[in-house]
C-alpha cells in the first residue's frame, strides 16, 4: 500500500500544483480564471476574484500537505482534494446543465469549453484521492527502487492529466475551408 500511497500523492501532488501554479503563473492567467469563475455564473460577479482567490489557496494547501511526511497531514490533503474535485464537480455539472459554455481554465492556459469529460476527470481524481487517503492510513514500507518508480508513475499521469485538454483538442477535428 505504501507504493500506491506515494503514487497516488505524486498525482494528486502534481495535478493541484499544475492547477494552482498555471493559474497564477503568467501576465493575465489569474484574470482569465477569474473570468472563467465569473463565466460558469454560480458566484456572484462580484464574488469571483475571491473564490478564484480561495480556489488557488486551496490548491496549494493540498500540495503542501502531500508533501508533508506525517501521514495525518497526507491524509488530510487527500481530503481536501476529495472535497475540491467535488466541488469542482458539482460546478461544472451545474454550469452545463444551464446551458452556460465558458472555458475551462482549470490548469489556467486551456480555453476547452468545460464539458462532461472535465466532470469524469474530476470524478476521478477524487476517486484516486479516496484511495490515497486509504493508503496512507494503511501504511507499510517501501524499497528504493519501487519507491522512485511509484513516484515518476504518479508524476507521469499528474503531468498528462494537467495537460489531457490540449492532447484532446490535437485529435479534434478542424474544419478548413475547400478552396474555391
Amino acid at each position: 500500500m505504501a507504493y500506491l500511497a506515494l503514487g497516488i500523492r505524486c498525482l494528486i501532488g502534481a495535478v493541484f500544483l499544475a492547477s494552482s501554479v498555471g493559474k497564477t503563473a503568467g501576465r493575465g492567467t489569474f484574470d482569465r480564471f477569474v473570468s472563467s469563475v465569473e463565466g460558469m455564473r454560480i458566484v456572484p460577479s462580484r464574488s469571483a476574484r475571491s473564490v478564484a482567490r480561495w480556489v488557488v489557496t486551496a490548491e496549494a494547501a493540498v500540495c503542501a500537505a502531500l508533501v508533508t511526511p506525517l501521514p495525518a497531514v497526507a491524509i488530510a490533503g487527500f481530503a481536501l482534494a476529495a472535497a475540491l474535485l467535488a466541488a469542482f464537480t458539482a460546478g461544472i455539472a451545474l454550469t452545463m446543465r444551464r446551458g452556460v459554455r465558458t472555458a475551462c481554465r482549470c490548469f489556467g492556459t486551456s480555453a476547452s469549453t468545460l464539458g462532461p469529460r472535465h466532470v469524469v476527470r474530476n470524478l476521478a481524481l477524487a476517486a484516486m484521492a479516496v484511495t490515497g487517503a486509504f493508503a496512507v492510513a494503511a501504511g507499510g514500507t517501501t524499497a528504493p527502487g519501487g519507491a522512485v518508480l511509484a513516484a515518476l508513475t504518479g508524476l507521469l499521469l499528474g503531468g498528462l492529466v494537467a495537460v489531457l485538454d490540449d492532447i484532446l483538442d490535437l485529435f479534434r477535428t478542424s474544419r478548413i475551408p475547400a478552396n474555391p
